[in-house]
């Protein structure tokens, strides 16, 4: 089994203002963040706050950073991605839908997505939530079609190899067979 790390992780970022006077105990704010790495984790938490809140890194603490981890990494589920992105002309809202084993997983299969189909950088998309999605409720045909109860994938072109290099022939007679 081929094992890699994911390039994204899922953090939850508890952070707030510094205390004052005027407000010794501020208001805690927390957020869950898709990044690579803890430092990016925080510098897209102050990045958020900022435009939500009237709160910057200059007069702000973070409480705590904590991965997430999924609860069951091997069962594959159906999440849908609510996301803001900047592209050329305008800001635009959207809603896409993907089937993967984690969240982490379905919103860097979204990352490329995006790049791939509106050319739009990590730094010009904003995930807005993350859901689970039942089978019942996914409303894109391109996830409709692989929850079908007995889905098959087809091998059309099957090429015979022999078991050992000292086997192969070079030159054949006829021309393989590749279908069954």
């Amino acid at each position: 089994m081929l094992m890699f790390e994911r390039i994204l992780h899922e953090y939850q970022v508890i952070g707030r203002r510094l205390p004052s006077e005027q407000e010794p105990t501020p208001k805690l704010f927390r957020m869950r963040i898709f990044a690579p790495n803890e430092i990016v984790a925080k510098s897209r938490y102050w990045y958020f706050l900022s435009k939500l809140h009237k709160a910057k890194r200059a007069n702000g603490e973070i409480v705590s950073v904590n991965e997430i981890f999924e609860k069951n990494p091997t069962k594959v589920k159906n999440f849908g991605i609510w996301l803001r992105y900047d592209s050329r002309s305008g800001t635009h809202n959207m809603y896409k839908e993907y089937r993967e084993t984690t969240r982490a997983a379905a919103v860097e299969a979204c990352y490329q997505d995006m790049a791939a189909r509106h050319r739009a950088r990590f730094s010009s998309v904003q995930i807005i939530r993350v859901a689970t999605v039942k089978s019942a409720d996914v409303r894109r045909p391109y996830i409709q079609q692989l929850l079908q109860p007995r889905l098959k994938f087809p091998l059309p072109h099957r090429v015979q190899r022999p078991a050992k290099k000292a086997e192969r022939a070079l030159i054949i007679a006829q021309r393989p067979s590749t279908f069954y």
